[in-house]
């Protein structure tokens, strides 16, 4: 029986990576391409870090509750990090942008179509984030955003 170099815990002799912590254990496949274990999800790792994005941060949230490798929780939690907080940026400003119009509110119409169109530029950036992060992660890399991937990083435990 082999232990994981990361955590000590039991390894099977051909086990790609430790099924405790996930770590990536040192051995060879066999000219597998993707050397990627089914593991939790029963996805390759490849596979589940793009479908992290597919539904926003609720699948960062279902992928971080059931699969340990630590790239797909890595993609995961960048994924409710970002989509959560620009789903709580879109509903204050529709919010903000329904109610001031329907009530008479303050606001001139400049500022609420210039409102409006930061709106909808917050959408068509959310769009093209979204594509350009499933992209990366079904290539197998780590596109770091910003503030995001530091904030992930301390929910999966870096």
């Amino acid at each position: 029986m082999a232990y994981c170099s990361k955590c000590g815990a039991q390894v099977a002799e051909q086990a790609a990576y430790c099924p405790v912590c996930g770590q990536r254990q040192g051995i060879a496949t066999g000219g597998n391409p993707d050397p990627s274990p089914p593991a939790q999800s029963g996805l390759s790792e490849n596979v589940a870090g793009a479908l992290c994005y597919l539904f926003g941060w609720l699948t960062g949230l279902i992928f971080l509750l059931v699969d340990k490798r630590p790239f797909v929780r890595f993609h995961a939690a960048q994924s409710l990090v970002i989509f959560g907080a620009l789903h709580i940026l879109s509903t204050i400003l529709g919010f903000y942008l329904g109610v001031s119009f329907f009530t008479g509110g303050r606001m001139h119409w400049e500022s609420w179509g210039s409102i409006g169109l930061l709106f909808h530029l917050l959408h068509v950036g959310e769009f093209i984030l979204w594509i350009v992060l499933m992209i990366k992660a079904f290539h197998g890399e780590k596109l770091r955003v910003p503030i995001a991937s530091e904030v992930a990083d301390g929910i999966v435990g870096r």
